[in-house]
């Protein structure tokens, strides 16, 4: 390897490190200046409906133990 290219990569490197460090502290202000998670239920009972309903699963579907359909073979 040739030293221009050396330096070529290690400047990208460089560049592409200080980009994702950027990135992170300006998704992290912006997560701040919004409010940070609103979405967090105020109450125990909120809490326990919005954790029911995210691992409940789709009631429409019929699964008979834990079997969604029949295999084929």
């Amino acid at each position: 390897m040739s030293a221009h290219l050396i330096i070529a990569l290690a400047l990208a490197a460089i560049v592409g490190f200080g980009a994702g460090v950027g990135w992170s502290q300006w998704q992290m202000s912006a997560a701040q200046a919004t409010g940070g998670n609103t979405v967090q239920p105020s109450s125990a009972d909120a809490q326990r409906e919005r954790r029911e309903k995210f691992f409940s699963g789709d009631t429409d579907r019929n699964i008979r133990g834990g079997q969604e359909l029949k295999p084929r073979w």
